[in-house]
């Protein structure tokens, strides 16, 4: 009689154990936004190119995003990328330059003074625009620097898409791509070179493979932007390794656009409205991430955001800019034909 009813409520908290498994699996699953295909809206559109919408509230907030999925080995489809020397246009202004583009997307961050990319931009292969690698501190740090290394979405000729860390300077033909560990030097130095980040190269060549440092990242066309949002599937924000925000604005809510691709093959650009207090407030580093993962992509990264935040499909545009609804002029900018 003990040992049966000793079976019997071992069988009971199994039994609980196992609801409440269920349950948190079905609140995990339903926390996943609701995606809606709104291809109607922007047609005509070819076979392996579609545009989805999101109105669901992200963790009790207003929410809009719009997402693009393209298939990168759909040979009708050229990936490619656009960029005005010393000015800035806006996305719509490029999709007329760019004689009318599947998809026109922002993408690099700026400077306000020269109105230069401060982020790699390559288009067929050559390199357009670079990163920035001194950053001057402050206070008693005054005559120290840091250098970090800009992260960038590309894609090879034979059509597959990477995300990496790369050291790119106006010397060089090509970047160095840094694949597993973003590296940061502070030194006293206002300059550097790619020696600094691997000295390797100068000497023993072929041991940059054993740190998942690739010389030729040959990538018929790659935008920068970040940090990093997803590795191996993974959250994991590069903020800290790249400087990009400061501080905890890591949490802060903001327009968004960013990239990513997944395992399948299918390339993900996504924008997120924000800045319209109970209309559509937008979203952290960390939501965009959880959304890019949701939505299988294996690696993703962070692009410019804000009032620069603007997709246009075939001439329409998606989400609302956060700038009195008037796109912002960029200086460069990723495009699908």
């Amino acid at each position: 009689m003990v040992k049966l009813i000793f079976y019997q409520m071992k069988m009971i908290r199994c039994i609980i154990f196992l609801g409440l498994y269920f349950f948190a699996c079905g609140s995990i699953a339903s926390a996943q936004q609701k995606w809606i295909n709104v291809d109607s809206a922007f047609q005509p559109l070819p076979a392996n190119f579609h545009v989805y919408k999101c109105t669901d509230s992200l963790n009790g907030k207003p929410f809009i995003a719009y997402y693009a999925e393209a298939k990168l080995k759909d040979k009708h489809l050229n990936f490619t990328a656009d960029t005005v020397k010393d000015r800035r246009i806006t996305p719509l202004k490029f999709y007329e330059r760019d004689k009318q583009p599947l998809l026109v997307v922002n993408c690099a961050f700026f400077s306000y003074e020269t109105n230069r990319s401060l982020n790699v931009v390559i288009k067929d292969n050559k390199m357009l625009a670079f990163n920035t690698h001194t950053i001057p501190m402050k206070g008693k740090d005054t005559f120290r620097y840091k250098h970090p290394l800009g992260s960038a979405i590309g894609i090879s000729k034979k059509r597959k898409a990477d995300v990496a860390w790369l050291y790119a300077d106006s010397t060089m033909k090509g970047p160095v791509a840094f694949e597993r560990k973003p590296e940061l030097i502070t030194d006293s130095f206002t300059r550097i070179s790619k020696y600094s980040f691997v000295p390797e190269l100068f000497h023993l060549p072929k041991l940059e493979k054993r740190r998942g440092i690739n010389a030729k990242w040959k990538m018929q066309t790659a935008v920068g932007g970040g940090p990093v949002l997803l590795q191996n599937g993974e959250i994991k924000i590069t903020n800290n390794e790249e400087l990009k925000f400061t501080g905890k604005a890591i949490e802060d809510k903001h327009p968004r656009t960013c990239m990513g691709y997944t395992s399948d093959g299918r390339l993900i650009v996504m924008v997120i409205q924000g800045r319209f207090p109970g209309i559509a407030e937008g979203a952290t580093l960390t939501q965009e991430a959880q959304l890019l993962k949701d939505l299988g992509c294996v690696e993703a990264l962070n692009l410019d955001g804000g009032g620069s935040s603007c997709m246009i499909v075939n001439g329409k545009e998606t989400i609302k800019p956060s700038e009195k609804g008037e796109e912002r002029p960029v200086p460069a900018v990723f495009i699908i034909k």
